[in-house]
């Protein structure tokens, strides 16, 4: 999609219906990064790629780089929630949980993190006002929506063939490739040098997540041969304490964790202990899953180790200081937690669609 310029025409697109809202094109970010992510199922990605699309557009502008950047890092963060998650399938492979219950219960949670994103950058503009730009006509806003159409087929087809069931997610990720080759071509973009450097950009994050799944399986074996993880559980069992202690307990073992380790890694050795302890306590395995994602997400975005921080902070077009990066997301950081207590608090934002769904 970058390679093609669809990136670029859905930033744009998007950002002549935003751009006057207060927030300005804090929140095309935010909207941007959301649709990408329906497509990309990643976390660096969807950051990557709109932080190389939206950083020109803020060139001599007013905007104060830490919002900019926290804006495009927490938008960033939203690749793995949306689904096609990366993380969910990992996840799902090493609880044997259903990805697709797990795409359909992370729908309402990332529906809530965009909207408290969006008050956010909503309560920025207004305490921080700026000009706004002249008024474009209807006309050519929706014309402008006629550049969201590739990706928004790119979406229906991805996603459209999961949640029917008429395809896994790795046959649904094959038909979007095949989609995304001839989006490319009817915009005049393919060629094989495209060819060549997007596969092998796919090649390298196959390979790492197939070195993760492996080392996953193995961590897993030994832990289940070493019978640690039914001794756990039933320790925590035991506990004098109610289910839902142990559980913040988890999570902010989880929120320190992230801040020196990276999210992936996370899953690989966490998981094969805490996931029994989880079900000892009566927890659903679909709403750990978005949990747990969320939290993956969260250390993605996490100083003073956050992978999506750095790929931001190395592809600004002007110099400055990383402490700009982190002083812009910790806002976002704490909305994000806040969308986490009130999954905890309200599950049914996570299950309510796959309790309904057949």
């Amino acid at each position: 999609m970058l390679r093609a310029g669809l990136s670029d025409k859905l930033y744009r697109s998007l950002n002549l219906w935003l751009q006057r809202v207060p927030g300005g094109l804090l929140h095309t970010n935010i909207a941007a990064s959301s649709v990408f992510s329906a497509i990309s199922g990643s976390s660096v990605a969807t950051a990557a790629t709109m932080g190389s699309v939206a950083l020109p557009y803020f060139r001599g502008t007013r905007y104060a780089p830490p919002m900019v950047l926290g804006s495009l890092a927490a938008g960033g963060a939203l690749g793995n929630l949306i689904p096609p998650g990366i993380t969910f399938i990992v996840y799902g492979l090493m609880t044997e949980t259903s990805v697709g219950a797990l795409y359909t219960a992370a729908i309402g949670p990332a529906i809530l993190v965009v909207l408290l994103f969006t008050l956010l950058i909503f309560w920025h503009g207004i305490r921080n006002p700026l000009p706004r730009p002249d008024a474009i006509p209807l006309a050519v806003k929706l014309r402008g929506l006629i550049d969201l159409l590739p990706t928004l087929a790119l979406i229906a087809i991805v996603l459209g063939t999961i949640y029917s069931g008429l395809a896994t997610p790795t046959e649904s990720a094959a038909l979007g490739v095949v989609a995304a080759i001839i989006a490319a071509a009817l915009a005049g973009r393919l060629s094989l040098s495209m060819l060549n450097e997007s596969a092998k950009a796919a090649a390298r994050t196959t390979a790492f997540i197939g070195l993760i799944l492996c080392g996953a399986y193995l961590l897993n074996y030994i832990f289940s041969a070493l019978g640690v993880p039914r001794a756990l559980s039933q320790a925590v069992a035991d506990l004098p304490v109610p289910p839902w202690v142990v559980m913040a307990l988890i999570v902010g073992f989880y929120l320190a964790l992230g801040t020196f380790m990276e999210g992936f890694s996370m899953i690989v050795t966490t998981i094969p202990v805490i996931f029994p302890v989880v079900k000892a306590l009566g927890y659903d395995p679909i709403w750990f899953g978005v949990v747990v994602t969320m939290l993956v997400e969260i250390a993605l975005i996490s100083p003073p180790d956050g992978t999506v921080l750095y790929v931001l902070q190395g592809m600004r077009g002007s110099p400055g200081p990383i402490t700009d990066v982190f002083k812009g997301v910790l806002p976002f950081l704490l909305v994000y937690i806040v969308a986490i207590i009130l999954l905890m608090v309200f599950p049914q934002i996570a299950l309510w669609l796959v309790n309904r769904s057949p």
